[in-house]
């Protein structure tokens, strides 16, 4: 069973910090999976995380997993910003940054709106979609204003938001309790788009709601 080298996933996340690098960190995270774990509503039993998953003519999210609950398919769709783009001006008003990833998955919830076909197309069946967002630093976000603000997003707008700290957390937790990450020792990087089609296809779990699904 393939692990992790986690003094160099250590070392990889803190450049991406150092150089505010997007690039870095997605790359680092498509080959360490266990850095999501914070993200992941179950722990245990996990399906595969795939990157780059293209839907529409422009869009695409950074990472993509479905979770198989027994009222029916949830798929998880991340956007991840620059490690450290700020989340609010001095006068409290939204960043660009924070803008533009908001921006990017409401055009994903209209598209899906819009195209109830192409959630079949690429997922096989949807009951719900789980949006989140990552941007700005962990401190960031500790203000009273800013968290009242994320909250009041994410209900109004079914967008969680979180800070690049739910990496550090991952770090953290698989030094204290490794034997925690077995599901995602079973699943340790991501997986390309083209190969997301052929696994809700070969997964039985999807047969039954691909059956009776109509979105």
């Amino acid at each position: 069973m393939i692990e992790w080298d986690l003094s160099k996933a250590e070392n990889d996340l803190k450049q991406a910090y150092s150089e505010n690098s997007e690039l870095k960190l997605l790359t680092l995270l498509k080959s360490n999976t266990f850095l999501l774990y914070e993200l992941f509503t179950r722990k245990h039993g996990i399906q595969p995380i795939f990157h780059e998953v293209n839907f529409g003519a422009r869009l695409r999210c950074d990472f993509a997993w479905l979770n198989d609950n027994s009222d029916g398919p949830e798929w998880v769709l991340v956007e991840i910003e620059k490690p450290y783009s700020s989340v609010f001006k001095r006068n409290n008003m939204p960043s660009c940054h924070l803008l533009q990833g908001i921006e990017q998955i409401r055009s994903w919830q209209m598209y899906f709106d819009e195209n109830p076909l192409e959630k079949r197309r690429v997922f096989g069946a949807v009951s719900r979609f789980r949006y989140i967002l990552i941007v700005g630093t962990l401190e960031a976000w500790q203000s009273s204003y800013a968290s009242k603000w994320r909250a009041y997003i994410n209900k109004t707008l079914n967008i969680e938001i979180r800070s690049c700290g739910v990496f550090d957390r991952a770090l953290e937790n698989y030094n204290k309790h490794p034997n925690e990450f077995w599901s995602f020792l079973e699943h340790p990087a991501t997986y390309g788009d083209a190969k997301l089609k052929g696994y809700w296809e070969n997964y039985g779990y999807m047969d039954h709601w691909r059956s009776i699904s109509n979105t």
